[in-house]
């Protein structure tokens, strides 16, 4: 099956949906979500009604959802309605079913816990190692994955205090240092580990790890030394960050015959955790 249209289970029943690679979103039909759901007769009839009431209610969420082509019961291409993960959230709070009663409250839940930690970020740590060892990571690991967390904070902070403040920008400055020390950009590294919404370095191992702090420790103290005003300074310097990982990643090479780049990823905690013995033991 094409990688970019795939179908999920739920149950016994199927919801189709569609990947989308360039703004890295996953899109699910409506009225497939709603058929599960709902146990409806007719989930198209259903949407539409309840399309209506949310318009009137000024709901635009999830109304000003997108149309894409996706494969019907008879077999053709037919224009359908789609939600993104955030539309989708959105709209099962709506639906008044039993079976929508695990998601709202897991996301009563959710958003309990992301108060909590506004006011206690301590508690983001805590449930962060807690989630890491229930998925199966080594502590050693899971040390330096919090380690990393700590850099880059500092470093979108050196960022911020020098004017870039934009997400976009956060995202084309990591794609430099990224592309500098490990060769290839954020999203070809993801291609690389087989890999889509998933957090890239959630799928790196210890000496990816090791060698992306390298990489951004570096850029933050470039960044202090040298305080570039403009966008074009501030790629400049991050590839000068990268390029110090990409020595220190050259010189690994060499040394111990391993690439250091692989395509492990989380999805086989086997192959990553076996890596990771096989790091420390040399």
């Amino acid at each position: 099956m094409d990688k970019d249209k795939s179908i999920k289970l739920f149950e016994e029943k199927t919801i189709r949906t569609h990947w989308d690679g360039e703004k890295e979103k996953w899109y699910f039909s409506i009225i497939d979500v709603i058929a599960v759901l709902t146990d409806s007769e007719n989930p198209r009839h259903y949407w539409t009604v309840l399309k209506g009431r949310l318009k009137a209610e000024g709901n635009e969420t999830v109304t000003n959802c997108e149309r894409l082509k996706m494969k019907a019961a008879d077999g053709k291409m037919r224009l359908t309605d789609v939600a993104d993960t955030e539309q989708l959230l959105r709209l099962i709070q709506t639906i008044p079913s039993k079976k929508a009663e695990p998601f709202k409250l897991w996301l009563a839940r959710v958003g309990s816990q992301r108060i909590d930690e506004t006011a206690d970020p301590e508690l983001t740590i805590d449930r962060a190692l807690e989630t890491y060892l229930k998925k199966g990571y080594s502590r050693n690991w899971i040390n330096q994955r919090l380690k990393t967390i700590e850099v880059r904070k500092e470093l979108t902070d050196e960022w911020e205090k020098c004017g870039v403040t934009d997400k976009r920008d956060f995202a084309i400055l990591t794609d430099e240092i990224t592309r500098s020390w490990s060769g290839k950009t954020t999203k070809q590294y993801k291609e690389f580990k087989n890999i889509k919404k998933e957090n890239l370095r959630d799928n790196m191992t210890n000496v990816e790890l090791v060698l992306n702090m390298l990489a951004e420790v570096t850029t933050t103290d470039i960044t202090r030394q040298d305080a570039p005003g403009t966008m074009a300074g501030h790629k400049s310097v991050a590839r000068r960050g990268g390029s110090v990982a990409k020595a220190a990643r050259l010189q690994y090479e060499r040394q111990t015959g391993k690439k250091a780049v692989t395509p492990l990823n989380a999805k086989s905690f086997e192959g990553l955790i076996d890596k990771q013995k096989d790091d420390n033991d040399n």
